[in-house]
């Protein structure tokens, strides 16, 4: 095992060495040349292992792309790379919006807020190594922490809904889980315009099959919504009159839950009581949003339709989010990691959209028990307790990567059923 989960390590490694342009991290070289926010977090924690001032620039070079008003874009484009579309040109923020930067070139659309959460890590790495590197380290944490607070504040400010609490995407592409079935009835309701500017599509060209890829229709609709927002001037409150994609994410929020415990640690670690009670405040609010949509009789958290007032009761490893949001009673948290980790999950785990393009070594499956594993366990060790429960995720997590590259043929492999898909090739919940 120990061997196993080494030789994964050094793939990894080897992996984010070979999409690095020395400042970023491509999502994937080819499909997404560019950096993508969360990715981008991700990444920096993985670095973070091996090369401190490396992790350390993947974030500096994130938030040379945050807007003035705090809005961190799920895209920053990096300058020499082209062939992805919708690029710059499409987006056109700094012509829409006087908060959009001029450069670099960003997207208009955010991404789950996991930084706080990787400068954590980071801080923690750093610490772990001493000497210069740590103390550089922490001398970082106190730079990046403005932008960060920044960042949360736009998140409170313009993204929660003030009926359920919930925060607020305006496209699916917004939750990091671009493809998800959590998606497929909001985006139903979506009309495309007369206004679609014409396009040809360039993503089918990366792929061997391009059944992998969205359709048409469903393109259509992903690119009407950005339209939409730039007709908004990417505003929030403009969008909340006019936008036909409303969602109330309980993942997105669960994740702004954590990011804004572990910020108001390092507000303290700074000395800025008022800020730490703030962010304290934020996580509160948003912990209890994501109880208050827990489903009673899957257990599980349900996102919002915003438009119609609808749960969304879709299951994905999004319905697990009070695991990372922490604070949870005994009773759901107990219900939620036997269900997490028992044979209906952690054999046949409904795919996330996109976590990490092409550098998700185990696949997707795996991507849902490794985010709850890497972003809920953090938190058992507050008041909420629950390590035992964090172990088990942990311990589910590592098994089902060993299982996953096993090599062809391996006898062992041939225990572990295969996923029902349906007809986009997303793994089905099994029954």
């Amino acid at each position: 095992m120990k061997t196993e989960a080494l030789s994964i390590a050094a793939r990894a490694a080897y992996l984010l060495r070979d999409n690095s342009t020395g400042k970023i991290t491509k999502a994937a070289p080819a499909l997404y040349p560019h950096q993508w926010s969360w990715d981008a977090a991700f990444n920096a924690i993985g670095l973070a292992s091996i090369d401190l001032p490396r992790a350390r620039l993947e974030l500096d070079s994130l938030f040379a792309g945050q807007w003035r008003n705090g809005l961190l874009p799920h895209i920053v484009f990096d300058p020499s790379a082209d062939g992805y579309w919708p690029g710059p040109a499409q987006w056109a923020c700094a012509a829409h919006c006087e908060e959009a930067p001029s450069a670099p070139a960003t997207s208009g659309l955010i991404d789950p807020p996991v930084h706080a959460i990787a400068v954590d890590r980071i801080l923690a790495l750093a610490e772990r190594a001493g000497g210069a590197e740590a103390e550089l380290t922490e001398a970082w944490a106190a730079r990046i922490y403005p932008k960060l607070l920044a960042w949360h504040r736009f998140l409170a400010r313009d993204r929660a809904d003030k009926e359920t609490g919930l925060m607020t995407l305006f496209h699916g592409w917004e939750s990091g889980m671009d493809n998800s079935p959590r998606w497929d009835t909001p985006y139903a309701g979506v009309e495309v315009g007369p206004g679609l500017p014409r396009y040809q599509r360039k993503d089918k060209a990366h792929v061997a099959d391009a059944a992998q890829r969205p359709t048409d229709r469903e393109y259509d609709r992903y690119l009407w919504l950005v339209e939409e927002a730039k007709r908004a001037s990417y505003h929030a409150s403009l969008l909340r009159q006019t936008g036909s994609f409303q969602v109330g994410d309980v993942l997105f929020t669960a994740i702004f839950a954590r990011a804004s415990d572990l910020l108001a640690s390092l507000a303290v670690r700074l000395d800025k009581a008022d800020d730490a009670a703030e962010l304290k405040d934020y996580a509160a609010q948003a912990r209890a949003a994501v109880f208050c949509h827990v489903d009673e009789e899957s257990g599980l958290a349900a996102d919002v339709d915003l438009r119609t007032g609808k749960w969304l009761r879709t299951e994905t490893i999004a319905g697990f989010a009070p695991l990372i949001a922490g604070g949870m009673p005994l009773t759901l948290r107990h219900r939620l990691t036997d269900l997490l980790t028992g044979p209906r999950w952690a054999v046949h785990v409904p795919v996330l959209g996109r976590l990490q393009p092409g550098l998700l070594l185990a696949g997707p499956g795996v991507a849902g028990l490794h985010l709850a594993a890497d972003l809920g366990p953090v938190q058992v060790g507050g008041p909420a307790g629950g390590g035992h429960a964090a172990d088990r995720v942990a311990r589910a997590a590592r098994r089902r990567d060993v299982r996953r590259v096993l090599p062809p043929g391996d006898r062992r492999a041939a225990r572990l059923a295969a996923p029902e898909l349906d007809r986009r090739r997303r793994t089905r919940l099994a029954t």
